[in-house]
């Protein structure tokens, strides 16, 4: 399985009054954890749209088990799980300092053929190359 983390802190600019992380910033948290992900199996977004390829977010479902607050720091890991017919990208969102998990998450990615806008059900030969499959 494919893996990736990055480390970040809460800024700021992404509490509210007390302090806490608003929930529409996770799926930003998220994006940077896939794009990292992407980066390591050499096919990010750059080169999904050279490939003649849009990959949409479908689905996407979090679990807010504990909050994020002002200054934290906190680990974010994804996973590839699914691959032939989507992309799928499971995540945990952990507190650096001491590994307790205080959020879960996934998304869901398809691929669109982008001079056409149909969307695949399988996934294409460039993408099952960059993870080492026979397409």
């Amino acid at each position: 399985m494919v893996k990736a983390e990055v480390e970040l802190e809460i800024p700021f600019h992404d509490v509210d009054v007390m302090r806490i992380a608003w929930h529409g910033h996770y799926a930003k948290y998220l994006e940077i954890a896939r794009c990292a992900l992407l980066e390591q199996i050499d096919y990010n977004v750059p080169q999904m749209e050279a490939s003649g390829y849009a990959w949409p977010v479908i689905d996407m479902r979090i679990r807010y088990a504990q909050p994020l607050h002002f200054q934290q720091r906190i680990r974010v890991e994804a996973q590839l799980v699914e691959w032939e017919h989507r992309l799928k990208v499971e995540y945990q969102i952990k507190d650096a300092n001491t590994g307790r998990r205080l959020t879960k998450a996934y998304t869901v990615q398809v691929a669109v053929d982008a001079s056409s806008g149909e969307m695949l059900y399988a996934s294409p030969a460039v993408l099952l190359s960059k993870l080492g499959q026979e397409p």
